[in-house]
């Protein structure tokens, strides 16, 4: 088998999702109660959500069967390739092995559709008629839009709306699979009109646009809410990425002494490094998982341990993650898909115990590695994804100083082919960096609710 692109069989493809509860030494606080500061339960969450997706959410079983129609669709495109990026590590004259999981293979161009697929096929079984979401750049949006096709569901998607003009032919997707694209903030929702009112030229952010979708599902009987991360079974469902990766790097007889993920809400991050984690707590394995977000909008690595609204109108349940706050307003950068002011319980979990580590860059930097690994690779990545090309190149880089030879995993979760006027910004020296001020960061966490 080449080491250029190590693939897997159908029939090795994982019939199981890892469910990283089952082996966390500690586990997150439990979800509140909004309105009462009391541990959510089903209850609170069967308005939005299907009771298959609820046990998910609190389960602690190591081991959930995948159901084989969720198999079949996952088929289309899994196992994905995992490949060496030898030309990369020509470039930066290192000793290092690269390794990147390609998600950008699937019909959407991401990792999304991995737990896209599994909630539109659970809200099917439950009679659900509808699905409302919010997306950022576009591709959780996609990746739904497309689920909902496959189980004749219907779809409104509530985009961002710096990303909804930055990223128009994601918008051009989701209509070819039936979805509805909205503007967030709009005018459809109460929580819409209300940000509107208080700033007409809202950029808009994942918090604002998550409210509208809860309300929109909340104000239904035929509709629910999904959510493309941060929640528990997104974490459980995008596992197969890790799980095909040990098998793949098996087969060279590797094991990477770095896993790397962009990190946003999470799913991402935990897709390809829970399955990593389970060895690093069970087993002793002297993996380094490091979840790499924009300096812009840095939750795990200056955000707050706290309580917070997982959206702006405070719909949701208090989650016990890092937070920037729910108020906190990211600049318009062109990682839309790390525009969020929260992160997954989980991840927020293992990393404030240590088990993961977290890094922040800026986009030029991350731009600048972006075109680099395109010119080596010939693959043109998301420019969420080139977080973690970044963090890949300073290992390599830092592998070269010490002169060791380090193996390296990245996720590139998604293409960049209709991320091309985020290219465009920076080739013609448009782009810029927003570091977060000290002011802008102390006035949101004075906002976060007292529990």
């Amino acid at each position: 088998m080449s080491e250029t692109k190590i693939l897997l069989s159908e029939k090795e493809m994982p019939t199981k999702w890892y469910n990283i509860q089952a082996d966390m030494p500690n586990l997150p606080k439990p979800p509140l109660n909004p309105a009462t500061k009391q541990p959510a339960g089903p209850g609170d969450l069967s308005p939005i959500f299907p009771m298959a997706l609820i046990l998910q959410e609190v389960s602690q079983e190591r081991w959930i069967e995948i159901p084989e129609e969720v198999r079949e669709i996952y088929k289309l495109w899994r196992p994905s390739p995992l490949c060496r990026a030898r030309r990369l590590e020509k470039a930066l004259d290192t000793p290092a092995k690269i390794y990147y999981k390609y998600e950008g293979v699937s019909p959407a161009g991401s990792h999304k559709l991995n737990t896209a697929v599994a909630q539109a096929y659970y809200n099917k079984e439950a009679g659900i008629k509808r699905l409302a979401t919010e997306t950022g750049a576009g591709q959780w949006g996609v990746a739904l839009s497309q689920a909902c096709n496959f189980f004749g569901l219907e779809c409104t998607v509530y985009m961002v709306k710096v990303s909804y003009h930055q990223k128009p032919y994601r918008r051009s997707v989701m209509q070819i699979f039936g979805a509805d694209c909205i503007a967030s903030p709009s005018n459809l929702t109460n929580s819409g009109r209300q940000i509107l009112e208080k700033d007409p030229e809202s950029l808009g952010s994942l918090g604002i646009a998550i409210s509208e979708a809860v309300e929109d599902a909340a104000g239904r009987d035929d509709t629910n809410y999904a959510l493309g991360s941060v929640l528990n079974h997104v974490a459980l469902h995008q596992s197969v990425l890790g799980l095909e990766a040990k098998e793949q790097l098996a087969k060279v007889d590797a094991y990477p002494d770095v896993v790397i993920a962009c990190c946003g809400g999470g799913s991402n991050f935990a897709g390809i490094a829970f399955p990593f984690a389970h060895d690093k707590i069970v087993s002793g394995a002297k993996v380094r998982l490091v979840a790499v977000e924009p300096s812009s909008c840095p939750t795990l690595t200056r955000g707050h341990y706290a309580y917070d609204f997982g959206d702006v109108a405070g719909f949701t349940p208090l989650l016990w993650m890092y937070t920037l706050g729910k108020d906190f307003m990211p600049p318009g950068i062109h990682a839309g898909g790390l525009r969020y002011h929260g992160d997954s319980p989980l991840v927020s979990q293992i990393v404030h115990d240590g088990i993961a580590e977290a890094r922040a860059y800026g986009q030029t930097a991350v731009f600048e590695s972006a075109v680099l690994f395109a010119k080596s690779e010939g693959v043109v990545p998301a420019p969420e994804s080139s977080h973690a090309i970044h963090h890949a190149v300073v290992e390599a880089i830092a592998a070269k100083e010490a002169g060791e030879a380090r193996t390296i995993l990245f996720n590139l979760s998604g293409h960049g082919l209709l991320d091309l006027p985020s290219y465009d910004a920076y080739l013609s020296g448009k782009l810029e960096d927003y570091p977060l001020p000290e002011e802008n960061l102390k006035r949101a966490l004075e906002q976060l609710p007292e529990v």
